[in-house]
């Protein structure tokens, strides 16, 4: 995808809400003597075989389009890390990326999140960014993969690419126990509005549960559905969380199950719209609450 292309598709980040981004590209404020890096901020896995798949691919791909630019990567899960370590594999979790990148006398870093929703992986890595953002003289900390409006529309776009009209396909996510769950329940909710009454949406830990899928599926004319993770990695809970108990549950329900341990990061579009993302952050700075209400308090004006 050209340059181009990728400005059309994501100026329209720029017109979600009042105005949330302006024009501001981070590689125009690097100076002589400054250092540019990117951290790709992965949940992580322990299953070698998916890692390949996806979250190498994923670095690959960044790395391919910014050869000038350091890459980093750090894992946002501490209990992957430490099951890790205790293997002999040394992964840096977040904080720690970002104190190397700090000692290293790196000024400008772009931080890309490769989870799925705005949940508590998130909330951790904001935590992290903010304890050492005045260590460096920019930072900027992108989206995970599902945050606007626009957003959902490219994930299903990438979900339904190879699916069928006549069969109904049930994607089960992690889930969390904070308010982000609703995102799974709009992301539910957005299928049908484009038309994919085929596709529903569970949840291992939080809303839409197990019950809420079930639910959906007796609603429809089928006993076959296809069972496949809704997450980056079809790593520890889709090979026992839905490979093996959500996989019984349907079929003691009477469900032939087709099932698909294939995680979204193992899709093309769904690769190449975190190096979208990256590319736009890079180019746009998101316009904080506080600067829009300094704007209308000296103006009475809202920003356009």
């Amino acid at each position: 995808m050209t340059d181009n292309n990728q400005d059309k598709k994501l100026l329209t980040h720029s017109k979600a809400g009042n105005k949330v981004f302006e024009e501001d590209n981070i590689f125009d404020h690097v100076t002589d003597g400054d250092k540019v890096a990117i951290l790709m901020a992965h949940f992580g896995t322990t299953h070698e075989d998916t890692r390949e798949k996806t979250i190498d691919i994923i670095n690959d791909m960044v790395t391919a389009h910014y050869p000038m630019i350091d890459m980093y990567e750090a894992y946002t899960s501490r209990i992957i890390v430490k099951r890790l370590k205790d293997r002999g594999v040394e992964k840096m979790l977040p904080s720690e990326a970002l104190r190397l990148l700090a000692d290293q006398g790196y000024t400008h870093v772009i931080v890309q999140p490769t989870t799925i929703i705005w949940g508590v992986e998130m909330e951790s890595l904001c935590i992290d960014v903010e304890e050492i953002r005045d260590r460096f003289k920019e930072v900027r900390l992108c989206s995970p993969l599902l945050s606007y409006e626009e957003d959902y529309d490219a994930l299903i776009e990438a979900m339904t690419a190879e699916t069928e009209e006549d069969e109904v396909y049930l994607w089960v996510g992690h889930g969390t126990y904070d308010v982000s769950t609703a995102q799974y329940a709009m992301l539910d909710y957005k299928l049908k509005d484009l038309g994919y009454p085929n596709h529903i949406i569970g949840c291992i830990e939080g809303y839409p549960y197990f019950e809420q899928a079930l639910s959906q599926l007796r609603r429809l004319d089928t006993k076959r559905v296809h069972l496949q993770p809704l997450m980056l990695v079809a790593g520890e809970h889709a090979k026992n969380d839905i490979a093996e108990d959500w996989k019984e549950m349907l079929e003691e329900e009477g469900y032939e199950v087709v099932l698909h341990l294939c995680g979204l990061g193992e899709l093309p579009a769904v690769q190449e719209r975190f190096l979208e993302l990256l590319t736009f952050y890079s180019r746009y700075r998101k316009i904080g609450i506080m600067q829009k209400k300094s704007l209308y308090i000296s103006t009475g004006k809202k920003m356009k």
